[in-house]
């Protein structure tokens, strides 16, 4: 059929401003909805922040759930809700919004990866090791690798496992998060100890000369071979390896020198111990040099004793005077023991508030601190 030209014309000036008035009545329509949900889902989450900055965690919680359910798509709503979850040591609830995301098709790789983090956290938090082991080892090449690495050491460390805990500081060293070698160096101390106990004295060794090797400056490793090679019956091998610890990390070899007095009188080698221990007591006197030499018996006890009360006037050291016979004591002694204990109950003789721990040498009605009121307790520190 034949369509006159002007009847064209009159049905296309009513079709087109029909199928705009259509369109633009459909558009307002989506803006309506468009707006009103938008409307509903930042008052949520707005009232959920401001919740949560008056530390007002579980309405917080509700408010975050309520955004949610009104824009279930939104991802920041989730993570949201899964910290706060995982902080209030709710973490079951916390692995289901995170293994909720995972399971999302549209998630974006960065989201995802953040999701599985956020997950391996709330099984480290719950204390599943090894749900959180695999969630973190699945975080290999992503930009939570440092911190998953971290993590991992951490859970090596816990479980005892010296051999992971070496592999992965190594991996973490050679990825330049940090410097390792004093921590490989007291896993493989540990590992020693293992290799001991297990009767393979050869093992031991390895492990300790490893340990050396990789933290040169390390105490432990010499204070361990030096143990392990008195305890072999090589006394003389044990006083050098003593030696080189008293000259690379004295306060160690200070700490220790009962056992290298032990070690010097099996060898028969007295002169050389008090040759070695008595310019140290000179120079800083200390509790444990003085016991070191009392066993070596050289020059007296009471002397020493009274240069430590008078350098270091401590309670150990007043202690050590009153074991004594009191004939035997100079007359200054009295004097010394009471500065030794004055010395030592000064820190306790406060009150200290209840609330936030402030101390003060007099009593407060009002703390100083957080202005709290009779947070004081009527008695001082060293009375409760």
């Amino acid at each position: 059929m034949d369509i006159d030209g002007p009847w064209l014309l009159i049905s296309l000036l009513v079709a087109l401003p029909a199928t705009f008035l259509l369109g633009w009545l459909a558009s307002r329509i989506d803006l309506r909805q468009w707006r009103r949900v938008d409307r509903q889902a930042p008052k949520a989450y707005f009232k959920g922040l401001n919740l949560l900055l008056n530390e007002q965690t579980d309405k917080a919680i509700d408010a975050f759930i309520e955004a949610v359910q009104h824009d279930p798509d939104t991802s920041e709503l989730h993570f949201a809700l899964g910290n706060l979850f995982r902080r209030r040591g709710e973490f079951e609830r916390a692995v289901r919004v995170h293994q909720h995301l995972l399971q999302r098709a549209d998630l974006s790789a960065g989201d995802r990866e953040r999701a599985q983090h956020a997950l391996a956290q709330d099984f480290m938090k719950a204390g599943l090791f090894d749900r959180a082991e695999a969630a973190f080892r699945a975080l290999d090449g992503t930009p939570f690798e440092t911190e998953a690495r971290l993590a991992l050491l951490s859970l090596a460390e816990r479980s005892r496992d010296w051999g992971a805990a070496v592999d992965v500081a190594s991996m973490l060293e050679k990825a330049g998060a940090a410097s390792f070698a004093t921590r490989i160096a007291h896993y493989r101390c540990e590992q020693a100890l293992e290799a001991e106990q297990r009767g393979d004295a050869q093992a031991a060794s390895a492990m300790l000369v490893q340990a050396q090797a990789v933290a040169p400056q390390a105490a432990r490793p010499l204070v361990q071979r030096a143990q392990q090679l008195a305890r072999m019956g090589e006394l003389n091998a044990a006083m050098a390896v003593w030696a080189e610890l008293s000259q690379r990390d004295p306060a160690s070899f200070v700490r220790l020198a009962g056992e290298y007095v032990d070690c010097a009188l099996a060898a028969g080698r007295v002169d050389a111990a008090t040759q070695t221990l008595a310019p140290l007591f000179a120079l800083q006197p200390g509790i444990d040099l003085l016991h070191a030499l009392a066993k070596l018996d050289s020059g007296g006890t009471m002397p020493r004793l009274m240069d430590l009360l008078r350098e270091q006037p401590s309670l150990s050291a007043a202690i050590e005077l009153l074991d004594t016979p009191r004939q035997t004591w100079p007359e200054s002694a009295r004097q010394s023991a009471r500065d030794a204990v004055a010395r030592a109950a000064r820190p306790l003789q406060r009150y200290r508030c209840a609330a936030c721990g402030f101390e003060a040498q007099r009593h407060f009605w009002q703390c100083p601190g957080c202005l709290g009121w009779d947070s004081f307790p009527q008695l001082r520190v060293e009375e409760l």
